[in-house]
């Protein structure tokens, strides 16, 4: 991956509804050349696909919930039967298994408590937890779906 891949990944984080055209005129680069490059970078899965951002709140669902899930099951089933579990669960928007005395950390939205209740509940008879703890976000300071490519080296 050269610079340009990386200016294009960037011009693409910011909005991916660019066209080829578009990528290739603030490249300064021939239109077939910049099709190769996305081309290559989705075909690689470095670009793993394009998205529309929709804001929570505005389709009701304003209430993110961080859950933290610990458990004293680590077979490979019992993995399969929760990544199953959360895989089919539509509030989650995130599942993340970590190191340290938390093993996984699950970002979830809701309408409300009530809609976080029931989540509650269907995740809880899914599979077999030890503790499940949730914290309620009461403002969201920073949010981003872009890498820092430029960190990346």
């Amino acid at each position: 991956m050269d610079t340009t891949d990386r200016r294009i990944l960037a011009l693409l984080q910011e909005d991916g509804s660019l066209s080829v055209q578009d990528l290739a005129r603030r490249l300064d680069l021939p239109p077939t050349s910049c099709w190769r490059r996305v081309r290559s970078l989705e075909d690689t899965g470095v670009l793993r696909k394009r998205v529309a951002l929709v804001d929570p709140e505005s389709v009701g669902l304003g209430m993110v919930a961080f859950v933290f899930v610990r458990t004293n099951q680590h077979e490979p089933a019992w993995l399969k039967r929760f990544a199953e579990a959360v895989a089919t669960m539509p509030e989650i928007l995130e599942t993340h298994r970590l190191s340290g005395e938390t093993d996984y950390l699950i970002k979830a939205v809701v309408k409300d408590m009530k809609g976080y209740d029931a989540f509650y509940k269907r995740l809880i008879s899914a599979v077999p937890l030890y503790d499940v703890s949730t914290s309620f976000s009461m403002e969201c300071i920073k949010e981003t779906t872009a890498l820092p490519l430029t960190v990346a080296g």
